[in-house]
């Protein structure tokens, strides 16, 4: 018997239906058409503060600040699959999605200090993390800057950082619309993974799709 496969996706732009996010619902809409559980969700629309770096989860393991970006983190670790989108600004991704990916220090506390959070190989290795991103430059090392952030925010929540989903020279092509193949790609890679789940899930291999803390004897740190 298979679950629902929860695919969420996360717009780190904040222009709402540019071309970033209009590759981030091409993913989604394939994800959805191949059976998965689809959420997206705004960064944009939310009223958040950036991480204040006063490293009290270090002590705690929890973050001090309660806003909207608060039930974000634990619907992260509900999903199975994670879409994190970022436009390329001055070389590197959106204030949204950093403030975002800033604010996971306090799981990062629980890991690496706290030692309270493991994610095992297993548990990593069912929770695909796909990066979509667009960019106006045509330079292929364009989109270089954003992917150290993105690792981290992978590894750091407990995905494995599965794929990109880019399309850059959107200046020449007027657009993500005008871009030849790059709609086509974000869907079928969308229906890619929620296909491969759902084998993993069919051959025995995922018995679960929930967050997994375990004790350090029981667990390899990823």
């Amino acid at each position: 018997m298979t679950g629902a496969i929860k695919v969420l996706g996360i717009s780190g732009s904040p222009r709402r239906h540019g071309n970033t996010e209009t590759l981030l619902d091409a993913v989604l809409d394939g994800a959805r058409e191949a059976g998965g559980e689809v959420e997206k969700i705004v960064l944009g629309s939310l009223d958040y503060a950036s991480c204040r770096g006063c490293n009290v989860c270090h002590r705690t393991g929890e973050c001090i600040i309660n806003d909207e970006l608060t039930p974000v983190y634990d619907t992260i670790a509900s999903a199975d699959v994670l879409v994190v989108t970022s436009p390329i600004y001055s070389m590197g991704i959106t204030a949204e999605l950093k403030g975002l990916i800033d604010r996971t220090q306090y799981i990062w506390a629980r890991k690496f200090i706290l030692k309270t959070l493991y994610f095992t190989n297993e548990h990593t290795r069912r929770h695909k993390g796909i990066f979509v991103s667009t960019a106006g430059l045509g330079w292929e090392n364009v989109f270089d800057a954003a992917f150290p952030a993105i690792t981290a925010f992978f590894n750091t929540t407990g995905f494995e950082y599965w794929d990109n989903v880019i399309a850059n020279d959107l200046d020449h092509y007027d657009g993500i619309r005008g871009h030849p193949t790059a709609l086509a790609e974000g869907r079928a890679k969308g229906r890619k993974v929620v296909d491969l789940l759902r084998k993993m899930q069919e051959s025995g291999e995922i018995e679960t799709s929930s967050r997994e803390e375990t004790t350090p004897e029981h667990a390899t740190d990823t």
